[in-house]
């Protein structure tokens, strides 16, 4: 049986861009999704909501119980993105904490290009406007 654990929940499209960095990385445990696919929640370690303070993030404080896995997903209306596996049980908070950074970031940068290339196109719009 997979060890007790508590759940990090995310935004959907941060926590999606964090599971891609852990696959290519140190590698990621359990992620749940929730039905209406807001919100991704990560499988850490008893303990972590004691000292977890990622703005934008939440952790269920489970009083170092931690949430027992039997198979089925822990939360309602949510199902397995990562089901659980033997080669990482949960992922590991500090490494969690890093890969939700980089993945703000990179959405940031991407955001902002998207951004940049939509005034970009308006300029090049506005230069080709008859009369002008």
């Amino acid at each position: 049986m997979p060890p007790p654990c508590e759940l990090v929940t995310v935004p959907a499209r941060q926590g999606l861009e964090a599971v891609d960095i852990l696959r290519l990385s140190t590698g990621v445990g359990p992620v749940l999704h929730d039905n209406a696919g807001d919100r991704l929640g990560f499988l850490v370690p008893p303990g972590t909501a004691d000292c977890w303070d990622l703005p934008g993030s939440s952790c269920t404080r489970t009083d170092g119980r931690g949430l027992v896995l039997d198979g089925e997903p822990p939360v309602e209306d949510t199902g397995w993105l990562v089901p659980p596996h033997t080669d990482t049980a949960v992922t590991d908070p500090a490494v969690l904490r890093a890969a939700l950074g980089t993945a703000a970031r990179t959405i940031e940068l991407a955001d902002g290009y998207r951004a940049s290339e939509v005034r970009r196109v308006a300029d090049v719009r506005d230069h080709r406007a008859p009369g002008r």
